[in-house]
């Protein structure tokens, strides 16, 4: 890719440090939290403004899904008013905003994989403040990315939730801990590597708008513990249990897996089937009993 000045927000997060790797041949800012709070919207101007990138690549967002239900206030201001004005600020500087939204905005009754034209119908307020986001993307400033994605693993762990699903599964292993997992909610459990590589794939692309971006294939939460002790040689009983057992607060889509439509449309290098990914994954970490 051509070098450009690029302001990766959130780049210490589990999303953005990918993007940290694979971009280190640009011009990067990194910019992390607290020190960079784009809810400071005084302050997220004067810095974007003085730094003047030509991409702004926003990883940060109020992802603790039951915790939101609770926080209208905090899921908002993160997740919708912070990203109009960074669209905003994108406008002003003519750069491109690339920003990542989730499969939660779906109801998940449609039963087969969602397309972009799909028409969301959001069950939690979390959801709710991330497709609000994505309207004020989609009409403020035409040069984005808009990405939705679903049941992100990476390297780094999920900022604010100490972890992804899978380092959780292998933790409450190693704990001793009972493992219950939901079997009635369906997904696509995605590398964060994977995913930075090809939207860097798109960046070098003006295909502006919006892009369902995920791995192949599809599963319950529960298939996916099963998944990753199977690969890693582990003799664990998982239970599983519906969602209304589970309990928890904010509502979930019974099935929010997405169709990469889009991407494939213009091109991009397909992204590979899920269980690949999680293999990769737990090679790296080094859990994978080969």
């Amino acid at each position: 890719m051509k070098r450009k000045k690029i302001a990766i927000i959130g780049s210490d997060g589990q999303l953005g440090s990918e993007f940290a790797q694979v971009l280190d041949d640009q011009d990067l800012f990194l910019l992390v939290y607290p020190e960079f709070d784009i809810t400071d919207a005084e302050k997220t101007r004067d810095t974007l403004l003085s730094l003047a990138p030509e991409v702004i690549i926003n990883t940060a967002a109020y992802h603790r899904v039951d915790e939101c239900e609770d926080n209208p206030e905090k899921s908002f201001a993160v997740n919708t008013v912070a990203v109009r004005e960074l669209a905003f600020l994108a406008l002003e500087l003519d750069a491109v905003l690339v920003h990542f939204s989730t499969d939660y905005v779906f109801d998940g009754r449609k039963r087969i994989p969602y397309v972009e034209d799909d028409c969301p119908n959001p069950l939690n307020l979390y959801a709710v403040s991330k497709l609000a986001g994505e309207c004020f993307v989609r009409n403020t400033l035409p040069k984005h990315f808009l990405i939705r994605t679903c049941g992100l693993f990476g390297v780094a762990g999920c900022w604010g939730k100490a972890s992804n699903f899978v380092d959780a599964m292998l933790r409450r292993q190693r704990r001793g801990e009972p493992i219950r997992v939901v079997n009635d909610q369906w997904v696509t459990p995605t590398s964060a590597s994977e995913l930075a590589q090809k939207v860097i794939e798109l960046l070098q692309t003006t295909e502006w708008g919006l892009y369902h971006m995920t791995n192949e294939g599809e599963c319950t939460w529960y298939e996916f513990a099963r998944t990753i002790f199977k690969l890693t040689g582990s003799e664990v009983s998982v239970e599983a249990v519906d969602s209304l057992s589970y309990g928890a607060k904010a509502r979930r889509p019974p099935y929010s897996v997405l169709e990469n439509r889009n991407a494939k449309k213009i091109g991009l290098t397909p992204f590979s089937a899920w269980e690949d990914a999680v293999e990769v994954y737990l090679s790296k970490k080094g859990f994978v009993i080969r």
